[in-house]
């Protein structure tokens, strides 16, 4: 500060010092922290009001901790960088050209997103039941992959890109249920699926009903084509485009024999029979190797007859057995259900029950929020898999 002296009265016999010169030298008083809201993996806003009184501030910047990553700006202020799913609180500071404030006191905790989750998944619907007292084999349930092989010959599915904070809703399909008397049907498979929120819904469709008579029902897979009259044919169900095969057709069949058509699987039709003494075996499932070993799912149903015996599809399709009760399609393969091996009143096999199978990073775990569905986890490598094998819920990751 530059200095002056005054001389007073006429003799300047005293003086007088007197400031002159530089103005203020003050920095902004703090500022009031408002609200920090987390936008996605990486980033998050925070809000804040400038001090009313005191010297004018001519930046603010916001500081993260952990991490001590930093935004300036108007209100509000965007801090990136941060990790994902992390839990981060902020503080705020004002500067001019004189200095900066003190920290605000900090804001309230928000954790960031999870990085984006690439997921792989096997998708297989409940298989078709067949019929009571002869009938068609029962379809194999639809079966979706992106892994190894898909159903119905078609190219591989796209893995899934989720936020694993989201919920996911899955189900499984349950089997359907074979025909308990002579001449009644089969019933259709349940759906499987994976839905949610930034995703297409992935649909398995439930396997084919085998009829006791007539047409094969149609699902994932179809279920085969039931008895006949001497010179008619019955044809197989029709399967679902990338998920699975036909049923097979069954053709003079009526008398004596009641032969019938094998249940369409995920990798073949069902096989079709022309007046011959056994049923059309089911047509072969998948193999998918999603959980680090080769497993056959998704095959389809055999179809019955009066005299002789068939075999299901490889991937739990039912047999048919002279003489004998269907047999059922293993559970959690998606199997369609063989039909009863005799014109009486045995009862035909239910189809086998299907499954949603996710393999992802071995970093994420699953979680189950609110219940309502049976899994397990493995790790396979470097990855993890959930097998869920009965129910519906939502699913999500941490």
């Amino acid at each position: 500060m530059a200095n002056k002296s005054v001389k007073t009265g006429s003799s300047f016999s005293s003086a007088k010092t007197v400031a002159v010169g530089n103005a203020s030298a003050a920095v902004p008083n703090t500022p009031t922290i408002g609200t920090a809201t987390k936008v996605n993996s990486t980033s998050a806003t925070v809000t804040y009001t400038a001090a009313a009184l005191g010297a004018t501030a001519t930046s603010f910047a916001a500081t993260s901790s952990p991490g001590s990553l930093t935004g300036t700006g108007s209100s509000p202020i965007t801090v990136s960088g941060l990790t994902a799913s992390t839990n981060y609180t902020f503080t705020v500071t004002a500067t001019n050209a004189n200095g900066t404030s003190s920290a605000s006191s900090a804001s309230n905790q928000i954790t960031t997103d999870n990085l984006p989750l690439t997921v792989n998944y096997l998708v297989v619907a409940g298989g078709g039941g067949s019929a009571g007292g002869t009938g068609g084999g029962g379809g194999a349930g639809g079966l979706r992959s992106t892994v190894t092989a898909t159903g119905g010959g078609s190219a591989l599915e796209s893995e899934l890109i989720l936020n694993g904070a989201t919920n996911y809703t899955v189900t499984v399909g349950a089997g359907g249920a074979g025909g308990q008397s002579d001449s009644a049907n089969g019933s259709q498979g349940a759906n499987s699926s994976i839905s949610g929120t930034g995703i297409t819904t992935v649909t398995s469709i439930g396997g084919g009903l085998g009829p006791h008579g007539g047409t094969g029902g149609s699902g994932g897979s179809g279920g085969g084509g039931g008895y006949t009259s001497s010179a008619g044919t019955a044809n197989g169900g029709a399967g679902t485009a990338g998920q699975g095969y036909n049923g097979g057709s069954s053709t003079n069949t009526m008398h004596p024999f009641y032969t019938c058509g094998g249940g369409g699987g995920a990798g073949a039709a069902g096989v079709s029979v022309n007046a011959t003494a056994s049923g059309g075996a089911g047509g072969d499932g998948v193999a998918v190797s999603i959980t680090g070993s080769l497993v056959y799912y998704a095959g389809g149903g055999a179809g019955g007859s009066n005299s002789g015996t068939a075999s299901g599809g490889a991937g739990g399709g039912g047999s048919s057995i002279n003489d004998s009760d269907g047999t059922a399609g293993t559970a959690n393969t998606g199997g369609g259900g063989g039909s009863a091996g005799t014109s009486g009143p045995a009862k035909g096999g239910a189809g086998g029950s299907g499954v949603v199978i996710l393999r992802y990073p071995n970093v994420y775990t699953i979680s189950n929020p609110g219940g309502g569905l049976t899994f397990f986890t493995s790790t396979v490598s470097s990855d993890k898999v959930t097998t869920i094998t009965a129910g519906t819920g939502n699913v999500s990751w941490s």
